[in-house]
Order: structure tokens, then sequence, then C-alpha cells
């Protein structure tokens, strides 16, 4: 079965092979590994000893998520959130569920939030102590510019979290460069091409530690996590998780490494992207996006007119591809990953599956 999704994703076989070991988190041996390993994400992110630490928590992207919100947003602050994608809209959500106040900034599925429209956003609410962002947003494919976003919000004096789940380890992001990031939070099972089970934060040392206390939860107050990691060192954990997968991800790491680190990594999926996008389009499918817009990491295209959605993800797995079960886009959409262990050959597979597909269902666009 090919796996295109956003994430999870497809994995390759010396990754999952890692896990196949039984460890004992607390055992001398685990800690060094550990240790490692923390290191390892927290130079990926750009960021800097003494300065940035790698903060896990086991769980989802979700889950770092609200544990960032909590940790660095005081109860009852303001965070001013771009809404152009269905991930800021859960970013709004576990913001007004953890009792943090939210300004929307209204914005289109379809468009990157510009620098400018941030700015007067700010500017026009002095309340809002942080900017929280999605860096790509998977309901569409469109990629919002981090540093760019960061400059004005360091202009402004205020402080940022960046939801980068399905970014970190391709897109471009340097820590150490932007000193108003308190946080950035990610997880294994995407960018990085290895399983789910472990999200992270790397954030500012001395931001989280102004934070202490004000979570409302011990199992998300990633100040903990550090005051632990301080305490007891780094490579101990608080609370038991699923430690084999930390051992997918090193692999995944090495795998990272070797082909060249995330620049390279980009480079791969750039082209998966283009691929897909024209293979799609020369089936006479329409776009979600336009090229501008078009993303690295998920290829949305309308949904053809009449379709059975469910009807089609099915017999598109009976072809042995399997995509999105849904869509979070405004207009009926279907996404197609271009991320995980594949390249232009299994996105010619996807594009032809998708062709057969259509063509059974008599949803092919004429113009195909």
């Amino acid at each position: 079965m090919l796996l295109l999704t956003p994430g999870p994703v497809q994995t390759h076989p010396s990754v999952r092979a890692a896990m196949d070991e039984d460890i004992a988190p607390w055992d001398a041996e685990f800690r060094p590994f550990y240790t490692r390993l923390r290191e390892r994400l927290r130079d990926l992110a750009g960021g800097a000893e003494g300065v940035h630490a790698t903060l896990p928590l086991q769980g989802s992207g979700h889950m770092i998520l609200e544990a960032a919100l909590r940790t660095y947003v005081a109860p009852g602050a303001t965070l001013l959130v771009p809404m152009n994608g269905e991930y800021a809209v859960r970013i709004a959500r576990l913001a007004r569920e953890a009792g943090r106040l939210v300004v929307e900034l209204p914005a289109q599925d379809t468009h990157a939030v510009t620098p400018e429209a941030v700015a007067a956003a700010l500017a026009a609410h002095p309340e809002a102590t942080h900017l929280a962002m999605v860096q790509s947003e998977t309901g569409s494919g469109i990629v919002n510019d981090v540093a760019a976003i960061g400059a004005v919000v360091r202009a402004a004096g205020r402080r940022m979290i960046v939801d980068a789940v399905s970014a970190f380890g391709a897109l471009p992001l340097d820590m150490s460069a932007q000193p108003e990031l308190d946080a950035v939070v990610f997880t294994s099972n995407k960018c990085l091409e290895s399983v789910p089970g472990f999200a992270f934060a790397v954030a500012r040392m001395d931001r989280t530690e102004e934070g202490a206390g004000q979570a409302g939860s011990w199992s998300l107050d990633l100040s903990d996590v550090l005051a632990q990691a301080r305490r007891s060192g780094w490579g101990s954990l608080r609370f038991t998780g699923p430690v084999q997968t930390l051992r997918a991800l090193e692999v995944a790491l090495d795998r990272l490494d070797a082909e060249g680190g995330p620049a390279q990594r980009l480079a791969r999926y750039r082209a998966n992207a283009a691929r897909l996008y024209a293979g799609l389009c020369g089936l006479g499918l329409r776009p979600y996006l336009n090229q501008a817009e078009q993303g690295p990491v998920v290829v949305t295209f309308h949904q053809p007119d009449g379709m059975d959605f469910d009807a089609f993800v099915r017999a598109l797995k009976a072809r042995g591809v399997n995509i999105s079960a849904y869509y979070t886009t405004e207009a009926p959409t279907f996404r197609v990953g271009a991320i995980g262990d594949v390249g232009l050959a299994e996105m010619d597979r996807a594009v032809a599956a998708i062709a057969e597909t259509l063509a059974a269902m008599g949803k092919l666009p004429a113009a195909a």
C-alpha cells in the first residue's frame, strides 16, 4: 500500500525495523541515546545550546500545540491567530478551551497570510501578547512564511508560537535568527519520515521557565518537562511513553542526514508536489491552489461535481493508494501527500491510480 497522506507518511523499512526492540526508558543505556536525540532535534531547528531545548511529549501534534499555548501564553491573555486554514481553526479552539483569549485575523484558505496583514492586526490589538500560526497548512497545501511574519512580530515587540507539525525537517526554520519564537512544535511522523508516537517543542529555555505554573495541567506543562530535565538529566523522561518510536526516529534522522539535510529533502518534496500538480491538472482536474501558492507537502484538488468522495477513497485504496479520507477546505476537495519515503515514481503511480478510479466512476473530466 502506498500511503500518501500529509502524515503519517510512508516510512523506510529500516525506520520500522528499529522498533523491534523492547526498551526500558529508565535504563542507563537509554539516557545518552535520548540526550543525543534531543540535541539533534534542537540543532535541526536552528536552536543554540544553552538557549533552546527540545521538550518532548508523547502524543499528537494537537497535544504539543496545546501544551505550548498553555505554557507560553498566560491564562486570560490574548493571542492573534491568522485564520487561513483548518489547523488555524484548531489553534483557536485549543487556546480558547485553555482559557486564553483569541483575536482571529480573517484570511482565505487559498493564500498565505501576509506580513502586512499581521502588522496591521498587531497594531489594532495591542492586547495580543502572542501570534500563533501554522507554517504548512495541510488542509489546502499553502505555506506561511515564518521568517517574514516573525520579523513583523519581533518589530512589534510580541512573541510567537509556530505549528510546524507538517513542515519540520524540510521547510526552512532557524530559531536562533528569530528570538521572538517562544516555541516551534512538530511531530516525528511527517517530514522527519518516522512513525507517530512523540511530539516535540524546541523552545527558548528562559521563556519556558517564565511560564512555570500557568499551564493548568501537569501533563501539558512544558516548563515541568524542562524542570525535570534540569533535575534528572536530559536523558530522562517524566512519564512512560512509546519509547520504541524514539529508536525509529533516530534512524529517520540518520536518513535525513544521509539525504543531505532539510534542503535536499525539501527539493525532493517540491519535485513530488510539482509532478502531482501537473499530472492531476493533465487529467482535467481543477487545483484548489494556484501554482504560486502550492506548497511542497500536500496537493489539493477540487472534487469532480457529484463525486461520491468516500467511494473514491475506497476505490483508490483498492488500487493500492491510500489518501486522506476527509477534507477540511471550504470547498469539497481531495488531497494527496507529497511527503514521506516517496519519489517521482510513486507520484506517477498515484496519478495513474486516480485516473483509473475516476474513469471507473465516470468522473474523469472530458478534457482528460
